[in-house]
């Protein structure tokens, strides 16, 4: 064994090693299962950090449950399908610049290799070449003997038969929805598709119908020429429809020209992004002409629902790409729409022909609050201190009123035949009446723009017409969805809530598209079926994948996945091997369900509802998958990774710079959960000095000859705190808490090491080296492997037992006694430093016997839950003992209450174990005084008298009196 840590060597052999011994290859077997999946990467770019995230804790369950005894499957696979690479493809070919920089600067690969990659089946071969090395060279215990890309032909059948399965079920419907869509690709888009806003979502608007009123009608700027502008329409998008009653003016931005157009007949007035957007719906849709914005400010519209003329104000705040273009306000009830009112008064809108100060416009209030005033939006901007419609705390604002009228507000009387009815269930019927009525319409909009393929374009909203959906929507599927998501654990906990109001809101999903690579619709084959939809059940075919050398892709029939997948049919009647498919069918019932899916949060709004949904619809209770683990994303430097645009950390690089386990351990000890990591260099360089510490510390304690010595105080304590270690690190590995198994396996323990050698401890360094290698194996499997052979022993440490705690080394008198040690040993140093003392002498004086009588009584009373101060008093002063102190008493008492009753039972129970302070103060004296430089004593406060400790110069302070349990009282002779 190396005495110095080598990384690439260490790794590389143990990655060898791991390999030839195929021994994350399993069989079924007599042992009990663990299969864990994580998503496959998409083939358009090196792994970088991110992945590196998801990965690395998808490993460590491997590697800890496989630790534990359980037969762990943790197979790997890739994915092409889609339009992306297709896009990458032809970019390359182009030789476009951009495309090129990308590549080579942010994803490293030489200009001899790119100019090769310029079609889709280069990119997938290099991509997954590339791929797979770098999940290698960070240790991953993959089983890549279940490897596949998406667009094999045998996964083409898989997905075949699962769209069949899904279509004769009745979940692949045909009509018309709006879809995510791409204008270059005239193609529906889902997450991964997109450069920017792949959360987004699409929103039903409410259009509410603005006409001009009537007595601009001579206006020829705005008329169509038959003199009749009150036919024309502004048209306001809304996702609140109700505060229609509450509208005092509507803003238009002065510096933008608006399209005139021609919608199903009416003649509108909307932005010209929004005339792009109509012309992707069902509508007709006509652009007739065009009209500057402040050509329309100082008109006036009417108010559909009530018979209300408002005035049309100027305002550079109108995004032309939201909505209509054009916006109402309803200062009372929205905090911008006030602000901006507020902002305009006094300004010299003249310029408009408006010529009366707007200060006259009246705030009309609709929704009555509980605990809110007549106007919410004014009370919101006033109570957090918002200054003026750019304050950041104005969304804040608009946040905070919008939950509260929606969870508690209720329409007013003004609101006619709605007055009484809840915000929160209004809407919908609003909606309807409004369209029914003909003065509103349905506008599709996203939630966050803006929404960016990637290959560059805008993508719109588009009402798709004879397209193939996926039923998601049907209320009887979600409600399997629901009971099976009561069923599971989710991971963390607090993310049910989420997979809930997903579920609720999720809607019909495109399913197929004519562009990219992929599965044909096997009953319509115009269609490719969409790269979200056809890796939901994958997981399952990770279980044929295995036996796919033995199986010609004709063989793979439907037949065939009927009964390998689900038991149905004979093998007998099916074209492969009768014994081949009952094998197949065997590793199918033993490895199925999914124990657990790990994957990133990106993927909780589509995938993993996908994945939940369309393991309900075709497979039995018993096969569905039993947890989901969700975890954040990863940023570098503080700045969003892309892998299109930059910055980006490939997976190779930070393995190639700083070692992989170095690059495991810090990426698992950064955040927990679904808390986003930041790589930060300095950081890492850091780790990479504590995994070094860590492989000398060890290589040292096993090089070593064992120590011939009893065990002291200090040997049990180290025992005691090395199973507290294993249950902190255990427990919180079977909740994917990495972040705080590694703060207890690795940091805390090396402190407790280190607290324990400067002690003077030896006895117990090799009993604790060995629990300690197996507890980091999970996260540092390379280096560990390295010293489990320095150890001396046998074998893989990744196959090794898991240390357990052992519940008869728990010592909570040796950690109270060490816990005494340690505080009072910074005590002293604290005096020593604030005093600038040079000691010659120390005394410690342990607690009188009345105080720690005082504590034991007070203990009991908490056990029993009567701990009061009147009562504890009263006990106390009829000990005669105590009685004598009955001037100290009260006060003393007072504060220990205050202590004990932050204690919980475990605490409250060590203490009344009792603890012979002096003892052990006196056994750590040789510590003391090596830590100190000087003498030190110890002796009990009450063992002396006044005049004793004076003539001694013992005590010339009288120090002892403030001794209490647990803190010693400290006098420091100086040497001056």
């Amino acid at each position: 064994m190396n005495p110095r840590y080598n990384p690439r060597t260490i790794e590389s052999e143990w990655q060898r090693k791991w390999d030839e011994s195929r021994i994350f290859q399993p069989d079924i077997s007599d042992k009990e299962k663990y299969f864990i999946t994580i998503p496959y990467p998409y083939l358009n770019g090196n792994l970088h950090a991110g992945h590196t995230r998801t990965f690395t804790i998808g490993d460590v369950i491997a590697r800890y449950r496989r630790m534990l005894g359980l037969n762990v499957l943790f197979p790997m696979a890739f994915h092409a399908t889609g339009t992306p690479i297709i896009g990458l493809a032809e970019l390359i070919a182009k030789r476009d610049p951009e495309t090129l920089r990308v590549y080579t600067e942010l994803h490293g690969i030489p200009d001899d290799v790119i100019a090769k990659l310029d079609s889709p089946e280069s990119l997938v071969e290099y991509f997954g070449m590339e791929s797979e090395a770098a999940m290698r060279l960070i240790g991953y215990s993959i089983d890549w003997t279940r490897r596949f890309t998406t667009i094999d032909p045998a996964y083409t059948k898989f997905v075949e038969w699962q769209f069949n399965k899904l279509h004769e079920l009745g979940h692949i419907v045909k009509g018309s929805h709006p879809v995510r869509w791409c204008p270059n690709d005239e193609n529906p888009v889902e997450d991964h598709d997109l450069l920017h806003g792949e959360g987004a979502n699409i929103l039903d608007y409410t259009l509410l119908k603005f006409k001009l009123a009537s007595d601009v009608s001579d206006v020829s700027d705005v008329s169509d020429g038959s003199g009749r502008s009150d036919e024309w329409i502004l048209p306001c998008a809304t996702l609140r429809p109700e505060t229609v009653f509450g509208v005092t003016n509507l803003w238009v931005n002065p510096d933008i020209v608006h399209a005139k157009v021609t919608v199903n007949g009416e003649q509108w007035i909307v932005s010209e992004e929004a005339y792009r957007k109509l012309t992707h719906t069902d509508k007709v849709v006509r652009k007739i002409g065009e009209i500057k914005g402040e050509d329309l400010i100082g008109k006036t519209v009417e108010n559909p629902l009530i018979n209300h003329n408002v005035l049309i104000l100027p305002a550079n705040f109108v995004d032309p790409a939201n909505g209509s273009g054009i916006v109402m306000s309803v200062p009372a009830h929205a905090p911008y729409d006030y602000l901006a009112l507020r902002d305009l008064k006094g300004a010299n809108l003249g310029k408009y022909g408006i010529s009366d100060d707007i200060s006259d416009l009246k705030m009309i209030s609709l929704i009555s609050v509980p605990d809110m005033g007549e106007f919410p939006a004014i009370e919101a901007v006033d109570e957090l201190g918002v200054s003026n419609q750019s304050d950041p705390l104005t969304e804040q604002a608009t946040k905070l009123v919008y939950r509260r009228e929606f969870h508690n507000g209720v329409l007013k009387e003004n609101t006619g035949k709605y007055a009484g009815i809840a915000v929160s269930k209004i809407k919908d019927v609003l909606t309807s009446d409004l369209v029914e009525r003909g003065v509103a319409d349905i506008f599709y909009e996203f939630s966050e723009l803006p929404v960016v393929c990637r290959c560059g374009t805008t993508c719109v909203v588009k009402m798709v017409k004879d397209q193939w959906f996926v039923n998601y929507s049907n209320p009887e599927w979600k409600d399997q969805v629901y009971a099976h998501l009561a069923d599971m654990q989710i991971i963390p906990e607090e993310l049910r809530v989420e997979f809930e109001n997903k579920i609720d809101w999720l809607k019909d999903k495109a399913c197929a598209r004519r562009k990219g690579l992929g599965t044909r619709l096997p009953w319509d084959n115009e269609w490719l079926i969409e790269s979200l939809a056809d890796s939901t059940i994958y997981m399952s075919y990770y279980i044929i994948s295995k036996y796919l050398d033995r199986i010609d892709v004709s063989q793979l029939t439907p037949a065939f996945f009927d009964y390998v997948l689900l038991g149905k049919g004979d093998a007998r009647n099916l074209p492969i091997n009768e014994d081949l498919a009952k094998q197949i069918r065997a590793d199918l019932k033993y490895w199925y369900p999914v124990d657990i899916r790990s994957s990133g949060k990106d993927l909780v709004p589509n995938h993993l509802l996908f994945f939940l949904f369309h393991h309900v619809a075709i497979f039995p209770k018993e096969m569905l998958p039993r947890a989901i683990a969700v975890n954040g994303f990863v940023s570098l430097e503080g700045a969003k990774m892309s892998k299109s645009k930059g910055p980006l950390l490939t997976l190779k690089h930070a393995v190639t710079t700083y070692g992989a386990d170095v690059t495991r351990l810090y990426i698992l000890g950064t955040a927990e959960h679904t808390q986003d990591a930041d790589w930060r260099s300095e950081s890492v360089n850091n780790n990479q000095k504590q995994v070094e510490k860590f492989y000398n510390l060890v290589y040292r304690v096993i090089s070593d000859p064992e120590a011939d010595e009893p065990p002291k105080i200090i040997d049990k304590w180290m025992m005691s705190r090395l199973q507290h270690r294993i249950s902190e690190t255990r427990e919180a590995l079977e909740v994917l808490r990495t972040r705080h198994a590694l703060q207890n396996a690795f940091y805390l323990l090396m402190h407790d090491l280190k607290w324990y050698q400067r002690r003077g401890g030896v006895s117990s360094l090799k009993a604790v080296a060995h629990v300690w290698i197996r507890l980091m194996a999970p996260f540092m499997p390379h280096i560990c492997e390295e010293l489990w052979k320095g150890i001396g022993e046998d074998g893989f440490i990744s196959l090794s037992e898991y240390p357990a705690p052992d519940p008869n080394l728990v010592d909570r008198c040796a950690e109270r006694a060490e816990e005494l040690v340690e505080n009072t040993l910074d005590d002293i140093e604290e005096i020593i430093r604030v005093t600038s003392m040079k000691p010659e002498r120390i005394t410690l004086f342990t607690a009188p016997a009345w105080k720690n009588t005082v504590l034991k009584q007070a203990l009991i009373a908490s056990r029993s839950g009567k701990l009061d101060m009147g009562a504890l008093m009263k006990e106390l002063m009829q000990d005669p003992e105590i009685k004598k102190h009955a001037r100290d008493v009260p006060k003393f008492v007072q504060q220990l209450i205050k202590d004990v009753r932050t204690w919980d039972a475990a605490q409250v129970n060590n203490r009344l174990e009792g603890l012979d302070e002096r003892a052990v103060l006196s056994e750590a004296l040789e510590f003391f005084e090596r830590e100190l430089g000087c003498a030190v004593a110890v002796l009990d406060a009450d063992a002396i008298d006044a005049t004793d400790a004076a003539r001694d110069d013992l005590d010339p302070q009288g120090r002892r009196k403030f001794a209490e349990p647990g803190r010693p009282a400290i006098y420091v002779k100086d040497t001056n």
